[in-house]
Order: structure tokens, then C-alpha cells, then sequence
């Protein structure tokens, strides 16, 4: 009968098996380093991992919140030093991804304003809500940081503007609504320059301050058409075909 020769499990030396027991794991206590930053909570081979706290000495912002491999990874609230010097202030409460803002969260900034919406790489995409530091508020898509798609904008004197948006800017179809006066202004706008379209009383009788005439009425064959092809001439320099819907 043939023997066969077992192979016996070689064990790793002992440096290794040194620098594995050195790694830090589980839930430790604040470590700090030799530039004044220090960290607080779960690791995992050496790695922040879990539930932890990052302090940086150089900013005195402070990151609370969920990490993976070592990176901001989860939900988590970043906060820098209170202008009064009395404690932090939060700048920014929301999602993370391999540190970086990805998903829900709500940034406050230092003018006051603030911004409730999706995020995606850090930068505001997505559905979201913007205040800002004059009262105005916009409700509507984002792309790249900035307002481009369907939006509502609600100015503080009360009118508004729902259309398309382009590059933080009104381009395409839009309607004005003029509170005080009752009125609406619909057509095409390209860079916030309303450039063809209609103006018309809506319920001018219930209107704060009405216009001294009425706006008389305009009669035209085509309306349509006419107000097709201005579209087409105003925007002939853009590509965006969605901007003409």
C-alpha cells in the first residue's frame, strides 16, 4: 500500500504574526497623531471602520459618522468652528461615499444659504431645494453644482418662474408669474433673457396692484407656429433639443 507524505502548515514567522496582533481593531480609545489630529471609535485592521469621530487640528472641523476602510462612508455630520468660537457649527449633514458627498444630505454655507438634496461626487445632483441669502427659493433638478433641468424659482417679492434651466441659468420654455399685477409672461428664455413670447392678464380683478389698462387682446393666425420658430432661431446656437419642449 503507498504512503503518502503530508504536507505539515507551514506558520508564519514571528514578525508577522507580531504586526498582525499590532493592528488596531474593535473599538478603541482616541488615538492622536504627531500633527494634533485624532480620531475616536471602530477600526478595523488598522483601518477606521464603523462608528468614529475625526478631529483635524489644522481646519478645527470635525467629521462624526459612519466609516469604511478608512474613509467617510455612510451617514455622518461634518462641522467647523463656530464663528463666536463657541463650539461647531454644522456644514454638512448627509450621505458619504469614499468621502465624498453621495446621496441625501442638507449643506449650510457660510452666507446663510441652504441646500436639501441629492448630492453625487460632492456636488449638488439630482432633486434638490435651495434657500438662499435673499429669501428666493429653488425647487427643482440639478446637474453638476449647478441648476439645470425643470425647476420652480420663487422669488421673496412672491412671483415665480417655472421652466427649463440651463447651466444655472433660465434657457428654454419658461412662465413668469407677477404676483402684484396678476399676470404671466410665457415664452422662451435664453441666459435668464426673456426673449419671445406672451404677456397676459390672469385674474386682474383680484390682483394687489393691477396695471392701469388691461393688456388688450392680441389676435394671430398661427400663434403657434410663430412662437415655434422664434424658439428655434432664439436657440439656434445650442444643442439641447429637451429646452424646446
Amino acid at each position: 500500500m503507498p504512503r503518502f507524505k503530508t504536507q505539515q502548515k507551514k506558520s508564519q514567522p514571528i514578525w508577522k504574526q507580531n504586526l498582525q496582533k499590532a493592528k488596531r481593531n474593535g473599538v478603541l480609545h482616541t488615538i492622536y497623531d504627531v500633527n494634533g489630529n485624532w480620531y475616536s471609535g471602530e477600526w478595523a485592521v488598522d483601518k477606521k471602520h464603523g462608528k468614529g469621530t475625526q478631529f483635524w487640528k489644522a481646519t478645527g472641523a470635525t467629521y462624526s459618522g459612519d466609516w469604511k476602510n478608512g474613509k467617510r462612508h455612510g451617514h455622518g455630520t461634518f462641522g467647523v468652528p463656530n464663528p463666536s468660537g463657541s463650539g461647531l457649527k454644522e456644514q454638512y449633514v448627509g450621505d458619504w461615499s469614499h468621502n465624498e458627498r453621495e446621496g441625501h444630505g442638507i449643506q449650510l454655507y457660510e452666507n446663510g444659504e441652504r441646500y436639501d438634496g441629492e448630492w453625487h461626487r460632492g456636488r449638488r445632483h439630482g432633486w434638490g431645494r435651495m434657500l438662499y441669502f435673499d429669501a428666493s427659493v429653488y425647487e427643482g433638478e440639478w446637474e453638476d453644482d449647478a441648476r439645470n433641468g425643470l425647476g420652480l424659482l420663487r422669488f421673496a417679492n412672491g412671483n415665480r418662474h417655472e421652466g427649463c434651466w440651463r447651466d444655472d441659468k433660465r434657457n428654454g420654455s419658461g412662465t413668469y408669474f407677477f404676483v402684484d399685477t396678476a399676470q404671466i409672461m410665457q415664452g422662451l428664455w435664453v441666459d435668464d433673457i426673456f426673449r419671445c413670447g406672451t404677456i397676459k392678464n390672469v385674474a386682474r380683478e383680484n390682483a394687489p396692484k393691477p396695471t392701469v389698462l388691461p393688456i388688450p387682446e392680441v389676435t394671430l393666425a398661427n400663434p403657434d407656429d410663430v412662437l415655434h420658430n422664434a424658439r428655434l432661431a432664439a436657440l439656434s446656437n445650442y444643442s439641447d433639443a429637451k429646452l424646446l419642449l
